[in-house]
């Protein structure tokens, strides 16, 4: 869609017009689209609710993202822009739905001082369908890694992974049903046309993420859209399923399924006929209620992603890039937790057979005793953790080792806090090393210092070193401290010093079983 002549008149005499000569205040920055007005803080600069791309509304909606128009005058960036479209949840500031799709935008978090500094740019977790940019707050790993950090905003859901192939006649455009992943790129490419009047170097960035936003980081490393956005990449518990996307095939009968569910679709024997035009007047509440039972995730098959991660990576075809590669110790109590003991209902010694013959097989019940286990609930917690994120980051670590450097850790503090969702609900739960704690050691975990002792502390600084060194230099140090390995089954796992420090380990692969998890993925892909 080509810009209006009025539009292309802005933009001209935004890259002409000298910015003013600023008096003391608040910092005032020229992008490519407009001036941003930002705060300072006693960490350094911010600057919140930066559009990178245009709405995607009404005709945009399950479009590529395009560039944002440019604005006149100044643009406040002292606020978070909107979250995009999601359910409430139990996590701070989520209390409410979010039915907004004006949601494209980034903040920039930069220490004081002209400098070409390194720069992070974290994808925020959420299993791609919840959460935002502003869930972690990095201005104090910025100041203290002399890095500039940008957190960006995504689309999620329906609104984010819908595949529109053949709907309404739909093209395939090989980047249908991952308009979320191209919201990424879409950032990045604001970062290296804006990021260095920020001080940041647009020649040194890396990518990261925790959870789905380490799963987005994997699938960018196997995009060839993506080359030459990022120099090196950091995956946080993103490794589960293996980075795999959604077929093609399957995406698109998902995708039509869905305008069936919505009433925007007519069936003749078995051909559906959806209506993407119908799809796109609903409101995003009538899209959001429909979304659950379906799985949205990125797509393999087309321009976007033509193979699945794992055979890019194997085939050599992926970006050859440093990455930092993890997972945490007791992935699985979070996800045990949320299913049984949430509701009142732990799981009991009487149900624990059956629950794991059910899910996981004969042979990980005789693998995961419950005698070995304080209590069924972490028993079966400690099965599905190792299955779902422990072996399969050791296996990525394997894969990826074939077409560049990756560098290996476990985050293993057991004595960790509750991130604050769990802190909240006042339980006794022992969650040890679970999924999502390890981001409180290095960012404030939605805004919030999380309540770390003088050891965990020790820790956390040392763990913004060796990230902090990664982004500048592609090498994770810390001082100190040991090397972060770079072979495959062996991590560098990360531990307060009472419970023995940080140290290089190459037990992770039988601890977590993963002869058994390996072999069952042998056997389902074959």
């Amino acid at each position: 869609m080509r810009r209006s002549s009025v539009a292309l008149l802005a933009l001209a005499a935004a890259l002409v017009t000298p910015v003013p000569a600023q008096a003391a205040g608040p910092p005032l920055v020229r992008t490519d689209a407009g001036l941003v007005r930002g705060e300072d803080t006693a960490e350094g600069r911010q600057f919140l609710g930066i559009p990178f791309a245009e709405p995607p509304v009404s005709g945009l909606r399950w479009r590529e993202p395009r560039p944002v128009r440019p604005w006149q005058g100044v643009r406040g960036a002292g606020d978070f822009g909107n979250k995009c479209v999601q359910s409430a949840s139990w996590d701070p500031g989520y209390e409410q739905p979010s039915h907004t799709e004006d949601c494209l935008d980034l903040n920039v978090y930069a220490p004081e001082g002209a400098a070409k500094r390194a720069v992070l740019v974290w994808f925020h977790g959420g299993g791609l369908t919840a959460g935002a940019g502003q869930d972690v707050v990095p201005d104090t790993f910025a100041r203290r890694t002399g890095t500039v950090v940008v957190t960006a905003n995504y689309r999620l859901g329906a609104m984010g992974f819908l595949a529109t192939d053949g709907l309404d006649g739909e093209a395939r455009d090989g980047v249908s049903g991952n308009f979320g992943m191209l919201d990424q790129q879409a950032a990045l490419r604001w970062v290296r046309a804006n990021i260095a009047r920020f001080g940041g170097d647009p020649g040194r960035v890396t990518i990261a993420g925790e959870s789905a936003g380490g799963r987005s980081v994997c699938t960018q490393l196997a995009s060839p859209t993506a080359k030459g956005l990022f120099r090196a990449g950091i995956i946080q518990s993103g490794a589960y399923g293996d980075c795999g996307a959604r077929t093609h095939g399957t995406a698109v009968a998902q995708g039509a399924a869905f305008a069936q569910k919505l009433g925007c679709a007519d069936q003749v024997g078995r051909a559906v006929t959806a209506d993407l035009a119908c799809l796109r007047a609903k409101p995003a509440a009538e899209i959001l209620a429909a979304q659950n039972g379906f799985d949205w995730a990125p797509v393999a098959g087309g321009a976007f992603l033509p193979r699945q991660p794992e055979e890019a990576f194997a085939r050599g075809a992926a970006a050859g890039v440093p990455v930092m590669n993890g997972a945490n110790q007791d992935e699985g109590r979070l996800f045990a937790f949320a299913r049984f003991d949430l509701n009142g209902t732990p799981l009991t010694a009487e149900e624990y057979p059956a629950v794991m013959r059910s899910d996981f097989g004969d042979e990980a019940l005789a693998a995961y005793p419950l005698s070995a286990h304080p209590s069924p609930t972490i028993a079966y917690a400690t099965a599905q953790g190792d299955q779902l994120f422990a072996c399969p980051a050791l296996r990525l670590d394997g894969t990826l080792a074939g077409r560049g450097k990756v560098y290996a850790y476990e985050f293993a503090d057991r004595t960790s806090p509750p991130f604050a969702s769990l802190r909240n609900l006042g339980t006794d739960f022992d969650f040890g090393a679970t999924h999502v704690n390890e981001v409180q050691y290095l960012f404030k975990h939605f805004g919030l210092r999380t309540p770390l002792n003088a050891e965990q502390r020790t820790l956390a600084r040392k763990m913004i070193q060796y990230w902090g060194s990664f982004v500048r230099d592609g090498v994770p140090r810390a001082a100190g401290e040991p090397a972060m390995p770079t072979g495959p089954g062996t991590v560098l796992a990360l531990r307060t010093s009472s419970a023995g420090g940080n140290v290089p380990s190459a037990t992770v692969h039988s601890e977590h079983r993963c002869n058994l998890w390996d072999a069952e993925t042998v056997t389902q892909s074959g």
